[in-house]
């Protein structure tokens, strides 16, 4: 499965199925969701979702979302 199939399964999940059970507790969290088996791996940080996913799935890809969010992480700079 390419990266893409991976991000694009994975965010249907979200939406189907997650995303109102996720949000009213979680939002600003993170989840590692992996897209073969629709598992999903929440946690307060970035890398305690990847590390849960990696540790259940060593060998597949999984994707990992802000919950709440459109994106995992903001990048930029700030104008005043």
């Amino acid at each position: 499965m390419v990266i893409d199939d991976v991000t694009a399964k994975a965010e249907m999940i979200y939406e189907a199925r997650l995303q109102a059970l996720l949000e009213p507790e979680h939002e600003d969290e993170f989840v590692a969701i992996e897209s073969e088996s629709g598992e999903y791996f929440p946690g307060k940080t970035m890398n305690d979702a990847a590390k849960a996913a990696r540790v259940a799935y060593p060998g597949r890809l999984t994707h990992v979302m802000r919950v709440g969010h459109r994106a995992a992480l903001h990048l930029g700079s700030h104008v005043q």
